[in-house]
């Protein structure tokens, strides 16, 4: 990753068309969600802030990493077990549709909880 990135959109614009539509259409559900995050980048990851860190997400080869943390990926498997995760993230293989409903429930259960 190019240390020369500093917005998300330069940070979407790195990866091929296919990868890039998605992950605009998940920052779209968040924008959406979370219309008062800010958005940077941090630890190379696209990331929202709103009362602390948000969400997070990344590009990987097979998948997008999203990133809302432990308890955000607690949250997730409660309504979805489809999905492999990790302490704090979901992979979301990129030969599957996007669960986006399930992102806007993730991203509006971290709202409330940064309250």
């Amino acid at each position: 990753m190019d240390n020369k990135i500093n917005t998300i959109d330069e940070y979407i614009a790195s990866y091929p068309p296919e990868i890039q539509e998605r992950m605009i259409q998940i920052r779209s559900i968040i924008r959406k969600t979370a219309p008062e995050a800010k958005e940077k980048i941090s630890w190379g990851m696209a990331t929202f802030v709103q009362n602390g860190n948000l969400v997070h997400f990344a590009g990987q080869k097979n998948h997008i990493g999203f990133y809302p943390g432990v308890s955000g990926v607690d949250f997730f498997k409660t309504l979805s077990a489809d999905y492999k995760t990790t302490k704090g993230g979901i992979q979301l293989p990129n030969n599957k549709p996007l669960p986006l409903k399930l992102i806007e429930e993730v991203v509006k259960f971290r709202v409330k909880e940064n309250k």
